[in-house]
């Protein structure tokens, strides 16, 4: 039967709000380096000749989620802004993406938590935090988490889902010291049958503690059986029920997610006076029967254990879903009312199930980057115009990427690299193992070997560079070398080139008076 559309209402409840948190990345420092006056957003740094952002977009967009809540510096709002409406817009239709922005400096950064506060008043249903340089496996969709997710925040009352990737060392010959410390993975207690996240070991634990490692009792009675890891890095992905920012507002101390108040929401789940403070704010009574007897009586979700908790101050029997077995349609639903579980659920995903990481330091950004590589190969452009940029006698490898509108001339030679848009690669040129943004340019007989290059950079002829990164814009002179090094334009040195010229000016003025 047909209806006239025009004659009825639409309701659409937004069941998830996705909230994108893109910083000034000045973990990727010098590549996130202003280029003069224009900015170079982190969110938009290629991985692959693809900005960053687009793969946790594509992600979004895979699961379903339409609502997207943007979130970058005010100084990156104009370049952030063109992208979404130049790329996104057609790449990712579906997506509405409201771009906000907060003030904020690149030496005086805001906390994620601040930020979240900020924008709490945007967030009107529960909501999925994540960071603009998290790039996921095929195998880990973001349908996994939220169907976790809406199973035990019905199920049990469950108010969040993380999820956690197994994160193996890099070898030692690969990492260069001076490009900063490599991330640390924090250790982990979770119970495995549950899926359940415990414990989080955060930096100020490691140095209280010192060698030692503090857990409640509490949690072992509740989950004896429980794991201990330290091979795990937070994706910084979240999956929160909206009370949850209900929370984070209480804890106005606190600056970072990820150090701080994630750690703190796992313990309300087992430590009593907690959960008796910060219960009635984290999963306030509300009318979930429908959904509750739904669960109750599927045979699909059989819970863990029986839990036999006290009945809520209002007599709710809401939460009867929590029963250790699957009941009979004919027990009665009232029999016994249970409290929610305050579970902090975990997806801890494999490294044999698909390489991911999180573009949040320059080694796995590199380390990104070369991963790619060996997921494509090299083909010579079809079009006769780029292809006549590539000099015949070019040797460009097959696990190398080479964008649009940049030449290879004469005798230059390209291995497991990525190249970006309209580069030039001179004569005789070598590059191996590297990373060129886009606008790069490498005169003839320069060697290149572990390279990130910022975009717009030049390395004059016969330089050798090798394990240094470089700040967008920045000039390597003819015949230079440098070794394990972040090449960059400090301020106090443009001070000092002003201040001189400057002070040569008063000279000459002082002798046109003389001389007057």
């Amino acid at each position: 039967m047909d209806f006239d559309e025009s004659s009825t209402t639409k309701i659409v409840t937004r069941e998830f709000l996705a909230v994108v948190l893109a910083g000034f990345g000045n973990e990727l420092l010098p590549l996130t380096t202003n280029h003069g006056d224009e900015p170079c957003p982190k969110a938009l740094l290629p991985i692959a000749n693809r900005p960053m952002l687009e793969y946790p977009l594509a992600w979004l967009e895979q699961s379903g989620i339409t609502d997207v809540l943007l979130v970058c510096p005010t100084p990156q709002r104009s370049a952030v802004s063109n992208y979404i409406q130049s790329d996104v817009s057609s790449s990712y239709p579906s997506l509405r993406i409201d771009l906000q922005t907060f003030e904020e400096s690149q030496d005086m950064a805001s906390g994620t938590c601040s930020i979240l506060r900020h924008f709490s008043s945007r967030i009107q249903s529960d909501f999925i935090i994540l960071p603009c340089d998290f790039v996921p496996p095929p195998s880990l969709t973001l349908a996994q988490l939220l169907n976790k997710f809406r199973t035990e925040s019905t199920y049990d009352g469950a108010i969040a889902t993380a999820c956690f990737y197994e994160a193996s060392k890099p070898d030692k010959g690969t990492v260069t010291e001076d490009w900063g410390m490599l991330p640390t993975n924090l250790p982990i207690v979770f119970d495995e049958r549950s899926g359940t996240l415990l414990h989080i070991d955060t930096p100020d634990d490691v140095d209280n503690n010192n060698e030692e490692f503090e857990l409640r009792m509490s949690l072992l009675s509740q989950y004896p059986r429980t794991k201990l890891s330290a091979s795990f890095r937070d994706s910084h992905v979240y999956v929160c029920r909206r009370t949850v920012l209900d929370a984070l507002q209480a804890k106005h101390h606190f600056e970072s997610l990820k150090e701080e108040f994630i750690p703190w929401l796992c313990k309300p789940q087992y430590q009593r006076t907690r959960r008796e403070k910060y219960g009635n704010i984290l999963s306030p009574v509300t009318n979930n029967l429908s959904q509750a007897l739904a669960l109750k009586h599927s045979t699909l979700h059989l819970p863990a254990r029986k839990q036999h908790l006290r009945r809520s101050a209002a007599g709710s029997d809401d939460d009867e879903h929590l029963r250790s077995v699957v009941p009979s349609p004919v027990e009665q639903d009232d029999e016994e009312a249970t409290e929610p579980s305050l579970r902090v659920g975990l997806i801890a995903h494999r490294a044999s199930s698909g390489f991911a990481s999180r573009a949040n330091n320059l080694h796995s950004y590199l380390e990104l980057n070369r991963f790619f590589l060996g997921q494509t190969t090299y083909v010579l452009p079809s079009d006769a115009e780029t292809r006549a940029l590539i000099d015949p006698k070019a040797q460009i490898s097959s696990d190398s990427m080479v964008g649009r509108s940049t030449r290879v001339e004469e005798r230059a030679s390209i291995k497991r690299s990525v190249i970006g848009k309209h580069c030039i690669i001179g004569k005789m040129a070598k590059v191996v193992g590297c990373v060129l943004l886009d606008h790069c340019v490498v005169a003839d007989g320069a060697k290149l070997d572990g390279c990130i290059l910022g975009a717009y950079t030049k390395v004059g002829a016969k330089a050798e560079l090798s394990r240094c990164v470089t700040q967008p814009g920045y000039e390597v002179g003819e015949g230079e070398t440098a070794r394990n090094e972040k090449l960059e334009t400090s301020d106090w040195t443009a001070r000092d080139t002003s201040e001189s010229q400057e002070s040569d000016e008063d000279s000459d003025d002082a002798s046109e008076d003389s001389s007057e």
